[in-house]
């Protein structure tokens, strides 16, 4: 199913003349016809294996920022998952300091020989990327180590804002996008994607025992975490989640209202907007109810909706 929505991605920008030999190159590299040639093939490996719709995004960026995009996501996927892949907390935060440490290096221009903090290094320097948002997504993946329930929406949003609006800050960068509109949309995008997030994940982390759905809405309703851990797809369960994804709407409407004054050449990284739109369109055609197995299906038709987008230049 992948290969088939990425095929009919390259598909389409071969038909404007863009990125093609790339997509060829990850594919080979991806089916063991070719051995990677470059650091920046390896990112782009990681960035499919473990963002594929990150990995979308990103074949519709110009050619020439591919590679720091590819770099910035492959780092962002690598801290992402320190939560889920350790098994106790001073695993995860040996890991954290790692990364830590790593941009420390790559910012004294002494990169360790390892494929992402080189391509880190690269685009660095030749996009002077801010430090502090890198650093803002360590600190915040640290803090999420503790595993609690956000308090309240409020606390989740401020989890997004540092892990997810710092992310589409850097992406601004790379593009060469330094604009007081664009950041503002991009905090609410990337609000509107930590919340998102967390939705997207509530079935998994179900299966585990753990949910991190703002306690205060699922006091409002009387949903109590024990509902989620089971599944329960009763109406006040769905009350909640109803609540969380009309706040992740908000933010997208409120990204949405900057779209006159946003300079165009920061559309590409807005693309998550697709994404998330697409997921919340899901979610309301089964009544929020978040544990339907219709949301666990990837839309085969994502790609084309990605392309159109960014081919009409909105987000």
């Amino acid at each position: 199913m992948e290969s088939r929505a990425v095929r009919a991605l390259g598909r389409s920008l071969l038909l404007t003349g863009r990125w093609g030999r790339e997509a060829r190159r990850v594919r080979a590299t991806d089916s063991g016809a070719a051995a990677p040639a470059h650091h920046e093939h390896y990112c782009a490996q990681v960035v499919r294996s473990r963002d594929y719709e990150g990995f979308l995004t990103s074949l519709l960026l110009p050619s020439e920022l591919r590679c720091s995009v590819f770099a910035l996501r492959a780092f962002n996927v690598e801290l992402a998952q320190v939560q889920d892949v350790v098994s106790q907390k001073t695993l995860g935060l040996m890991r954290i300091q790692f990364w830590r440490q790593l941009i420390e290096d790559v910012y004294s221009n002494n990169p360790p020989r390892q494929p992402i903090a080189i391509e880190l290094w690269k685009a660095v320097r030749k996009h002077k990327l801010t430090k502090r948002w890198f650093l803002r997504i360590i600190d915040e993946r640290e803090k999420n180590l503790n595993e609690n329930a956000y308090r309240n929406i409020q606390e989740l949003e401020s989890y997004a804002e540092n892990a997810q609006s710092s992310f589409i800050y850097l992406l601004l960068e790379v593009l060469g996008v330094r604009d007081l509109h664009a950041d503002h949309a991009a905090s609410h995008i990337g609000k509107a994607q930590g919340i998102v997030t967390c939705l997207r994940a509530t079935p998994y982390h179900s299966t585990r025992r753990k949910v991190y759905l703002p306690l205060d809405i699922c006091l409002l309703h009387g949903a109590s975490q024990e509902d989620f851990i089971r599944g329960n797809r009763e109406k006040h369960v769905r009350d909640v989640v109803f609540d969380v994804a009309s706040q992740a709407h908000v933010h997208l409407e409120h990204a949405r209202s900057f779209c006159g004054k946003v300079p165009s050449r920061a559309y590409p990284a807005f693309l998550q907007t697709v994404i998330l739109d697409d997921y919340l369109n899901k979610i309301r055609k089964v009544d929020f109810d978040v544990f339907h197995p219709s949301l666990q299906k990837r839309n085969t038709m994502l790609p084309f909706h990605l392309y159109i987008r960014s081919w009409r230049k909105v987000y």
